[in-house]
């Protein structure tokens, strides 16, 4: 058997804006499509090219994922993992592979890769892969007939029955499992609330800054983003008040402001429950990452407080577990269940099955409540290490904010740079960053850098991260 070695494929290019992972599947692809790799051919092991390339051995084991799901390698055990025999490709199709470094338009306002820095991806290394592994194993040999027909489009009970017990002792919010309706992410949650409770024209008040993604939403459902300014205490609700008294609805990040991470006051809070219930509006409350605080225990969630039913909770896995589970959840008020069952089973296909019914697992047996302990102790300690990393490095040039909690650092630019242009730069050279700015309406804002840190392990790393982008300031 011939042994295939590590130049076999030609040398990555760390300024490439394809992450290496991709960067080493298309390499070996293209070698095997070449026919520089035969069918049979023994590739080297995730270990051994982890140490040639001077990469961490997930990124080879992500490529390696990636071939082997489509089909160009096997893995035989102590073998180890070879070309799949019997293997027949066509000759590709000019310009049609993907070279590292092509700019590809993205519909996601993240794209589904691993770079430093990336904003909305939990600490994947941290991940109980393990008792995943089991617990998913368990549940696909306790499937039945019945677990493979179509998956309830309000969500698989036992989930919903874990989500609602999770939410009233972490969250402080009194719900029935009726009351949860599983989705597959914050779209589908907001799609479902529209569908139920809006109209086109209808007027919504956003943060601003805010999440861009959800100003998108509003347009495409033709309804009109009224956008409400953040201070230190969060959203000004009288300002709302001045600009949009009538409004239909208001989208707020009480927990964790996305993106400044400040937290809504309680005289704020009160004063927007007291609007909905006056005037008969809705409040979304997007608590994404709300479980992450870190200067004392989480903050007790907005719905907890809502007496007249005028708030929905959207809540999420992709923060805690991982985007690649695509589950949501979301709460409606008792007196809308109804009219939301409507809704989903008009427009909902439900999310899959088995996915569900390992999350409830997870929880059930109170891995996902040790598994949200484990990170936010983690996360404080990488949070502080990031900060301390990228101050001695860039301490001139950036000032980084004060945060209680949330999984990313804002840092303020000195002087007149542009944080656009700093972030096109920095997705040339293999980094992430997202500009401030862009979570403006109209784009006017002061400049700075968000930087997600959950996956940054150690001082060292993020000063070398650091050194990296100061060369691009």
């Amino acid at each position: 058997m011939r042994v295939a070695k590590s130049r076999t494929i030609s040398p990555l290019d760390p300024a490439a804006a394809e992450p290496f992972y991709r960067q080493i599947y298309d390499r070996f692809r293209g070698a095997i499509a070449s026919g520089l790799l035969k069918p049979g051919d023994r590739i080297p092991s995730a270990r051994v090219l982890a140490t040639e390339l001077g990469l961490a051995r997930g990124t080879i084991e992500t490529a390696y994922a990636l071939l082997a799901a489509e089909g160009y390698i096997q893995a035989r055990g102590q073998a180890g993992t070879v070309v799949t025999p019997g293997l027949r490709l066509q000759a590709p199709v000019a310009g049609t592979v993907r070279r590292p470094g092509s700019r590809v338009a993205t519909t996601s306002f993240r794209p589904d890769s691993i770079l430093p820095f990336q904003m909305g991806l939990p600490a994947l290394d941290a991940f109980p892969r393990k008792v995943w592994a089991r617990l998913g194993a368990r549940c696909v040999r306790a499937m039945q007939p019945p677990d493979m027909v179509h998956p309830p489009v309000c969500g698989l009970p036992n989930l919903r029955g874990e989500i609602a017990t999770y939410l009233q002792v972490s969250r402080g919010i009194d719900c029935s499992p009726s009351q949860v309706f599983v989705t597959s992410g914050y779209r589908h949650s907001m799609e479902l609330i529209a569908h139920a409770l809006l109209k086109a024209g209808d007027r919504v008040w956003l943060e601003n800054p805010g999440y861009p993604p959800t100003r998108e939403l509003l347009r495409l459902m033709r309804m009109t983003a009224v956008p409400v300014a953040v201070d230190g205490e969060g959203m000004i609700v009288a300002d709302g008040l001045k600009s949009a008294p009538r409004a239909r609805a208001a989208v707020v990040t009480p927990g964790h402001q996305s993106p400044l991470c400040v937290s809504l006051s309680l005289p704020r809070r009160l004063a927007l429950l007291d609007w909905a219930a006056r005037i008969g509006s809705w409040i979304v409350e997007d608590d994404y990452d709300g479980e992450y605080r870190y200067v004392s225990r989480p903050l007790p969630a907005l719905k907890s407080l809502d007496r007249d039913g005028r708030v929905l909770y959207a809540g999420t896995f992709s923060k805690v577990l991982f985007p690649g589970i695509r589950l949501a959840y979301l709460v409606v008020p008792e007196t809308q269940v109804e009219r939301f069952e409507q809704v989903s089973q008009a427009f909902a296909g439900g999310s899959p099955q088995l996915s569900q019914a390992l999350v409830a697992a997870f929880m059930r047996e109170g891995h996902f409540a040790r598994h949200v302990q484990r990170m936010r102790k983690l996360y404080a300690e990488r949070r502080e290490a990031t900060a301390a990393g990228l101050e001695s490095v860039l301490g001139k040039h950036v000032r980084i904010d004060p945060q209680p909690g949330g999984m990313h650092l804002i840092l303020r630019l000195q002087g007149k740079r542009s944080d656009r242009r700093l972030v096109a730069r920095m997705h040339e050279e293999g980094l992430y960053g997202e500009a401030l700015t862009d979570w403006f309406v109209g784009g006017k804002g002061a400049s700075a850098l968000l930087l997600n840190f959950t996956n940054i392990d150690s001082r060292r790393t993020a000063e070398g991260l650091a050194r990296r982008l100061l060369k691009l300031m």
